[in-house]
């Protein structure tokens, strides 16, 4: 069983800019390096939508094509913890914001939701004038 929990939602202004973290915990004998960590986001009436992928090393990693360029996801092994910064946010990037693990080394950019067994809670970002 593998934990996940974001933080660092909240409101800004179009423009602005967020840094999401996701902290990982597991089992004895969990390892994170094992581990791609994906961020998705929910928005009202849409589906959930996969918005990047980090691999064991931050050289792998993709986006989707409406964050790129604006997102960027890191990580830190030491710490378990993978992190999204966001500038340049606008009001479609509005919407809850989870990551998700897959046991794997790398991302590949069809991963979806079901490639992802374990999930966060979510945090809530908004971005609004």
């Amino acid at each position: 069983q593998v934990q996940l929990v974001e933080s660092g939602g909240g409101f800004v202004q179009p423009g602005g800019s967020l840094r999401l973290s996701c902290a990982v915990s597991g089992f004895s004998g969990f390892t994170f390096d094992y581990y791609a960590i994906g961020w998705f986001r929910l928005a009202p009436g849409k589906e959930r939508e996969a918005v990047s992928c980090i691999g064991s090393s931050d050289g792998n990693s993709y986006y989707v094509d409406s964050v790129k360029g604006r997102f960027t996801s890191s990580r830190d092994n030491a710490k378990n913890t993978v992190y999204l910064q966001m500038n340049s946010l606008k009001p479609e990037d509005t919407a809850v914001y989870y990551c998700a693990a897959a046991e794997m080394l790398y991302c590949s950019k069809d991963m979806g939701v079901v490639d992802f067994g374990s999930w966060g809670q979510g945090t809530q970002v908004t971005v609004s004038s």
